[in-house]
């Protein structure tokens, strides 16, 4: 192995060092605040995503294909507004989730690791953790408006729309048929 200059050690140090200081225009306490509001939001998509897909794997009954299939398409809408999220945290200035660990302080969304739940049981718990997750996203508006965050603002409008579809499909799908 070759051995490296003292100034090839000094310049690794420095990279090594160098703090995750984004330029933004935005105050320091517009990227406290936002990046705080914006990781709960990220923590809580991560825990609902990670229920979702919970009961996706564990869906059973005789309309398993189609609650299936709609669990798993949900999952993967949530998954896709995690790496958005956190770059939007990162563009702002600040720093964002580091581990599941972070994640468990952080998330409002609680799990459920109960070995069986019943179908309409898993929907309506669902619903309810969507609809939890729509107040989060609009209390995340609230502080991005006030730090006029524009394009935080925008995303989270997207977000809102689409966790109120989800909602929305979760009661339907989940009603009691009538006899």
């Amino acid at each position: 192995m070759a051995k490296l200059s003292n100034s090839k050690k000094s310049e690794i140090k420095t990279r090594r060092s160098a703090p995750l200081a984004t330029p933004s225009d935005l105050s320091a306490k517009a990227t406290t605040d936002i990046s705080g509001a914006l990781n709960g939001v990220l923590a809580d998509v991560f825990a609902l995503y990670l229920k979702t897909k919970n009961f996706h794997w564990h869906m059973s009954g005789p309309h398993f294909r189609d609650y299936h299939l709609l669990l798993d398409e949900q999952g993967d809408q949530l998954y896709a507004m995690t790496d958005p999220l956190a770059e939007r945290i990162r563009k702002v200035g600040g720093n964002t989730l580091r581990s599941i660990g972070h994640i468990a302080r952080l998330q409002r969304i609680s799990d459920n690791d109960a070995e069986f739940v019943e179908p309409l049981d898993m929907l309506a718990e669902l619903r309810e953790d969507n609809k939890s997750l729509a107040a989060r996203l609009r209390e995340a508006h609230n502080v991005t408006d006030e730090h006029r965050d524009i394009a935080s603002s925008s995303l989270l409008e997207n977000w809102i729309d689409e966790t109120e579809r989800r909602t929305w499909f979760l009661f339907e799908s989940g009603r009691r048929e009538v006899s």
